[in-house]
């Protein structure tokens, strides 16, 4: 039986996956059970379920000479070290896809709050203020999507049914869809109305959204952020946020999670949530099933589902 060490804390729920398909399970989702399992269990740990933020890393690695696989939940893995792991022949995966649309239902959620201004309208009511202020309407807006992989196109599908204009920035443009595609992430801020970021995190995508990019979406535009907080200069955000030189924004993830900067929270045209886009029963039983195929295809000698590379 192979020894897979879960240092996870969101998908407890749905572990018995795991152990219904022959794995058994070391849970480690705090800083100390992690340092004390990957310390003590070098003889039996044969796996890892991560998550991006999580990562594991070259020390963690070389600790465990049994470790054949990484198995990330979610499409991030920008803090799992990908050359140590292909430097010991550590297979590493992740769960591209599986939580696409309940991400994106989060994403269309925080982006009509922020533009109705959902939250500021739902306080005062309860103040008896009753306090009434004309918004946007979405028909017609341009949508920026930074980053058309799964998650960007279940935001581009829902876009369209709001009946706004797609527009999009990645590597390279996407066969098979007729969405305008812009050369840059500051061609696309110019291009949109409203912008949501929705692109893996890590050095190649840090601050991909500038304050150049920023200050071409314009006080008129707002900002989505379900992917990484790295993408985005949080810093320049805030600067635009409070000078209204930026409409409004809305953000699931932040730099040093799980501490919000107190200027963030201070601010009325912001809608923040505690990086919880892609967690719903649907995505983490999924996401789970997802990590139990990965792992019988690797223990029985056939290529991995989703393989991730350096």
């Amino acid at each position: 039986m192979k020894t897979v060490l879960v240092l996870v804390e969101s998908v407890n729920m749905y572990l018995p996956i795991l152990e219904s398909s022959g794995f058994r399970l070391i849970l480690a989702p705090t800083p100390a059970m992690r340092a004390e399992a990957v310390a003590n269990g070098g003889e039996e740990i044969d796996a890892v379920l991560t998550r991006g933020p999580l990562g594991f890393t070259a020390e963690e690695m070389a600790a465990l000479p049994k470790l054949g696989i990484i198995c990330v939940i979610g499409a991030g893995y920008e803090r799992v070290d990908l050359e140590a792991a292909e430097a010991r022949g550590i297979v590493v995966t992740n769960g591209a896809g599986v939580n696409a649309p309940t991400v994106a239902d989060h994403a269309m959620a925080l982006l009509l709050a922020a533009v109705r201004d959902i939250p500021q309208a739902d306080v005062s009511v309860r103040r008896n203020e009753w306090r009434k202020v004309t918004r946007p309407s979405f028909a017609g807006k341009r949508l920026g999507i930074l980053g058309l992989g799964s998650v960007g196109m279940a935001i581009a599908k829902r876009g369209l049914g709001f009946d706004m204009v797609i527009h999009y920035h990645s590597r390279s443009p996407r066969a098979g869809v007729d969405f305008n595609y812009c050369a840059t992430p500051l061609a696309l801020a110019e291009a949109s109305d409203f912008l949501v970021v929705a692109t893996p995190g890590g050095g190649s995508t840090r601050h991909l959204i500038d304050k150049a990019a920023i200050e071409a979406l314009g006080a008129e535009g707002f900002l989505v952020n379900i992917a990484r907080a790295s993408v985005v200069d949080t810093d320049a955000l805030i600067d635009a946020l409070k000078q209204g030189r930026l409409a409004g924004a809305a953000l699931d993830v932040f730099d040093d999670e799980p501490h919000v900067p107190d200027a963030l929270k201070a601010l009325n045209n912001v809608v923040l949530t505690p990086h919880l886009a892609g967690l719903s029963p649907e995505a983490s039983r999924d996401t789970v099933k997802m990590v139990a195929d990965n792992l019988l295809a690797f223990y029985a000698g056939q290529p991995v589902l989703t393989p991730v590379h350096s």
